[in-house]
Formats: C-alpha cells, structure tokens, sequence
C-alpha cells in the first residue's frame, strides 16, 4: 500500500463538489529551483526547504501555508518544491544519500521513516515538542505513533486522517431491517440475511491485494490489541504465529466460506471504481475501505449522498478480544521532519511550529472536506459541509487509544510485499493460516 491508490489519490471535496486535487499522484509544477539543505543567509534571511507531494488544490493549501509563514517571520524564508509521489521516494533517497537533502521532507512515517532514522539523518523532535506543551498538545495523541520510534518523536502531522471503517448503503440495510453491526456475530448477521436475499454483503477490491490487509489488521487488533503488530514490527521471532494472526485468518476464511463478497473479487479493482460502485449501484451493501471513498461515491453518485442513503459505521468489536474496540487502522497523516543534514535546522524547527496546521491551514482543509489531526476543531467540522461525516472520522481518530498505521508503511518493503503476496492467498483458500504464519516469519524483520 506504500504507494497506492489509496495512500496517495485522496480527492478533496470542495462544498459540494469533488476538486480534482489529488495528493501524490500525477504531475506538479515545482515551485522554485532545486535549492537543497544548506543554503544559508541572504540579506540577513535564513532559507529553508520544503519537499512535499500535493497536488491540486491541496497544493495550494501548502503554497498558502508557506506563503503565510514567510510574511510573518521576515528573517526566514521558506521555499516549497512539488514532485510526483514515486519518482519523490527516489530523489529523497538519493538526497539523503549525497547528504543534500532539503530541510524538510514529507514523509507517511513507519518503516520508510526508520530506516532514515537508523540512518541518522533525522532530527529528533522530542525535547523541543516536550518544551513546548502547546505545541505538543495540539495534535490528536493516536496520530503520534506512526514517527515515535522507542520514545522519541521524529515528525510531525502535516496534513489530514484517513482512518478506515465500513461504508453500507442505507437503503439496502433498510430493505432488510438491519443495523450498522457492532460485533463480529453481529456482522455474520448481516451478511447471513445479505445472502438470503441475493445481495453481495460486502465488496471488495481483492485485485489490488492491500484492501484484503485492512481486515487484517483489524481483527489481529481487535483479538490480541496493539502489542501484536508491535511484536512483528521488533522482529521477535516468530512473531507472525501469534495466536491472533491465526485467528483473525481464520475469521478472514470464515468471510470467504460464507460467501461474504462478490463472485470473483480477485479481479474486482478499487482504482477504477469498481468495488464502490457495487455499492452505489445496490449491488454490496457493505465496503471496508479508507475515508477517501466518499470522495468516490460523492463524485460518482452524489444523490446517494445527497438523500443520506451513505452510512458509515467502526470495524466491529470482537467479543472475548484484548483490542480496544476503538482503535483505529489506516494512515494516521503524512508528516513533515527536519533533515538531519540540514544546516538551518533552528528555522525548520521554527517552520514546524508556526506554520504547519497553523489556525489557517486548518481552515483551508476543512473548505476541503478533509480532516486535520488536531485538538478543538469540532465547531469548525460541524458547521461544515458534509460535517456529520467528518465529525464521524475525527471523534473515531480523537477517542482512538491506538492508531494503527496501516501495515505495509509499518513494515520494510521486502515483508510488507510479501505480506500481501500471502494474504491475498489467504482470501483465495491457497494458503492455511497457520502456513501464511510459518512462510511470514521467514520474512521477519527487526526495525
């Protein structure tokens, strides 16, 4: 999911229509030249550098943002540069390498941002954070954990959530007299009743393999909690036979014996659509997917919107589970950190604190129906257009004990690939779990 649809093509809703800004995919212009870490003073002005990936209207948001940012500190001038999501990976890698980086890289935090750690080549944010409680205090405590490696805080939230849960179709659930489920036997429920009447329970987009993890990590969670995944994450041996990924493979299985999703989801596709319009369309009455698909629906099939026939409800509990049932799985935020090469690194860490999601930005990413991470915004969401549902997904981020970054950032390229490989044969009844367990650890890899 490292570089996903789903990771990087969120659409920003613009007051009742979708603005065709998408962030981290197609081409953007750069703004300004290929000025890197270092760059000193001029005229008594210290200039710093900002990668990032936005495109679309939320480039503008970052554009505004720095603009604000060098009007109000004369003595520091920021300059942001835009690049494609995958060739950007490449050119940070390189940067970092030839220790020329910018001052400030935009980063999704997990393993990508470990390995620079391990590096060295990040700054660690933890006593200027503790130094300033205000500043500290003003993100969501959940979204932290994806830059907190061993205590230390290496990053901090840039732009918006996306937690995942399930969207259904109301007026399917009506049809046939059932509630949003808020246990797993509610949901065997559901898609038990689903069936009897010929309706596909829940759509999936198996072709793409990474929305197959999201049930992953949900049930691994919501049966044995957080220290799971913490577990594989450290490389502990073994770490992928914990009984919870047994079990919640097995629940998996349990979906696919039932008949819980459309006949031939392997070749059904998020990326073009397909799996959200068995949804709109009163095909599924159900999809376990990222917030970004009301922009989908919204742009597709705005009338269902519209006439409150979308609903949205939280990954059911699993009763008997160590999880807390409100954690949350999915991307916490994209994040900005300070280059450890940077030889501005006072005015980067200036820029951190003044500037990103400042009172303004954060204004201009509710305009655009997403939701920033950050304390006392809820006025602000209600008032806004589509409030109900982005006061849904921050109340989910805000009382979440445990925000789960989605696995394949969490872990190094080489397992998480892997890991989709193996769980897509996990979906499609060619692998045991207790074989999807025993080929994982073969994979383990300490962080």
């Amino acid at each position: 999911m490292q570089h996903k649809l789903r990771k990087t093509a969120m659409a920003a809703i613009v007051l009742g229509g979708l603005v065709a800004g998408v962030a981290g995919c197609g081409s953007s212009g750069q703004a300004g030249g290929n000025t890197a870490a270092g760059n000193g003073t001029a005229a008594g002005q210290t200039n710093i550098t900002v990668w990032d990936i936005q495109t679309g209207d939320l480039q503008k948001v970052i554009q505004s943002m720095v603009d604000d940012f060098n009007q109000s500190h004369p003595n520091i001038h920021a300059t942001v540069q835009f690049f494609e999501n995958d060739p950007y990976k490449q050119k940070l890698q390189v940067a970092m390498g030839a220790h020329n980086p910018p001052d400030i890289f935009f980063g999704w935090g997990g393993g990508i941002l470990k390995s620079y750690i391990d590096a060295g080549d990040v700054v660690d944010l933890t006593d200027a954070l503790n130094s300033d409680p205000q500043w500290k205090n003003r993100y969501l405590p959940s979204v932290m954990n994806a830059v907190t490696f061993n205590g230390h805080i290496y990053g901090v939230p840039n732009n918006y959530v996306q937690p995942v849960f399930f969207f259904y179709n109301k007026k399917i659930f009506d049809q046939y007299g059932l509630q949003p489920p808020k246990t797993w036997d509610d949901l065997l429920h559901c898609i038990q009743v689903l069936k009897q009447h010929n309706v596909i329970p829940i759509a999936l987009a198996g072709k793409d393999k990474w929305p197959d993890l999201m049930y992953e990590e949900y049930l691994v969670d919501r049966i044995g909690g957080p220290q799971v995944f913490d577990n594989i994450v450290a490389g502990k041996p073994n770490a992928w036979s914990d009984p919870a990924v047994v079990q919640a493979n097995q629940m998996i299985q349990q979906l696919v014996d039932m008949g819980a999703f459309e006949p031939g989801y392997a070749g059904v596709s998020y990326g073009d659509g397909s799996a959200t319009a068995l949804v709109y369309t009163n095909k599924a009455a159900m999809q376990l997917m990222g917030s970004w698909d009301f922009s989908s629906v919204l742009t597709n099939a705005k009338s269902m919107i519209d006439n409150g026939e979308l609903g949205w409800f939280p990954f059911p509990s699993v009763p008997g589970g160590k999880g807390d049932p409100n954690d949350v799985a999915g991307n916490p935020s994209n994040f900005y950190s300070i280059s450890g090469d940077s030889k501005n690194k006072d005015a980067a860490l200036t820029f951190l604190k003044d500037a990103v999601l400042s009172d303004n930005t954060v204004k201009r990413l509710i305009d655009l129906g997403q939701v920033p991470p950050v304390q006392g915004i809820e006025s602000q969401l209600q008032q806004a257009k589509y409030g109900d549902y982005m006061t849904f997904q921050y109340n989910m981020v805000k009382n979440a004990p445990h925000f789960q970054l989605s696995w394949d950032q969490a872990l190094p390229p080489t397992e998480a690939q892997q890991l989709l490989t193996d769980l897509d044969k996990v979906f499609l009844k060619q692998m045991t779990p207790q074989q999807f367990s025993a080929d994982m650890n073969k994979y383990l890899q300490k962080q």
